[in-house]
């Protein structure tokens, strides 16, 4: 009888690095779609791969890692679009990655929020981005980080500092706002914001006090529910008050459409009777005549540096904690005139 054929052996990773002059690290970085490769290192591990016939064992690799595949992403407000459109930026990385991932509406309650978290650790999720609902105590940053959890803060941080987290420089948008308004003629503003306690708020409003301060104008601070019913019932009364502001500068676009409604409602045009500016440039703004200004925040942007920002933490979960802030400017529209 013949010997048997030697078996041959199945590439490994290792080998693939070898043929595409990387460390291991850096393949492996690559068969997991992470998005850390640049392109040029990419094509040329997949060309290794490809010439010596490396396929990548997914049941395997799951079983070494203990992973899911799977993130968790809990945000505040659906009805609100910036949070539609920062979830297409997460989705984005994460579905180039070869990630799926599980949405989670908090309705702005912290209680809910916690449930959230504990359904998404049952089913192994590898990491968590989270817009924390108002109200949201620092012990909830603390136990994801005590249990070892992934977590990017997206919009609002609670954490101070602890994990990883991406907003938005409030100050540069309000700042091209309000002195776009002192330009036409303004001297008596107004700023409309929600009546809810998390961080983004207290940015916004911080930043529309020191623009106001700086122009050296008259600031009237008005605090509302922040749905455009509440929005429409604020106008209608403005409309009415010889005393009333003759610009206002809205926390959101969804407190900015709703004035706009309420103001025309009323007879009185933004634009020419009064000017009016939203925050968040979502796409509504552009659809309503005259067009409501905005100050636009990137919402996509944010939802893929947080994305991002997650992968690399679930990779390496010793890495340097990052905050990045991506920059916000005023976006002119039919709905700010002269005074």
């Amino acid at each position: 009888m013949g010997e048997k054929p030697a078996r041959k052996l199945r590439p490994t990773l290792m080998d693939v690095a070898r043929k595409a002059g990387v460390s291991r690290a850096t393949a492996s970085l690559v068969v997991r779609k992470s998005p850390l490769v640049g392109a040029e290192t990419r094509a040329s591990v997949e060309a290794a791969m490809a010439e010596i016939g490396y396929v990548y064992n997914l049941g395997a690799a799951g079983m070494r890692a203990a992973r899911s595949r799977t993130i968790g992403v809990i945000i505040p407000n659906l009805s609100n679009p910036f949070f539609g459109v920062l979830l297409a930026g997460i989705d984005q990385v994460v579905d180039g990655a070869g990630l799926a991932t599980f949405i989670a509406h908090s309705a702005e309650s912290a209680a809910k929020q916690d449930g959230f978290v504990t359904r998404m650790r049952e089913h192994g999720v590898d990491g968590l981005i989270v817009c924390p609902a108002a109200g949201t105590p620092p012990r909830f940053i603390e136990k994801l980080t005590d249990w070892g959890m992934p977590v990017v803060e997206a919009l609002r941080t609670v954490g101070a500092g602890a994990v990883d987290y991406v907003g938005m420089d409030q100050s540069g948008g309000m700042e091209g706002a309000v002195a776009r308004l002192v330009e036409l003629g303004h001297s008596r503003i107004g700023f409309v914001t929600a009546n809810l306690d998390h961080s983004a708020h207290d940015e916004r409003l911080a930043a529309f006090r020191e623009a106001m301060e700086r122009h050296g104008t008259s600031a009237v601070e008005i605090e509302i529910d922040p749905t455009h019913a509440g929005a429409m019932a604020l106008a209608r009364q403005m409309a009415g008050r010889a005393d009333a502001p003759s610009a206002w500068i809205c926390h959101n676009d969804v407190i900015g459409l709703g004035m706009h409604r309420g103001f025309s409602d009323c007879g009185l045009s933004p634009g020419r009777d009064v000017s009016l500016i939203g925050f968040d440039n979502v796409a509504e703004t552009d659809l309503v005549r005259p067009g409501l200004a905005s100050v636009a925040t990137e919402p996509v942007e944010i939802g893929v540096q947080a994305a991002k920002l997650l992968l690399r933490r679930i990779d390496n979960p010793e890495a340097d904690v990052e905050a990045l802030s991506v920059p916000t400017h005023f976006v002119e529209r039919g709905s700010v005139g002269p005074a």
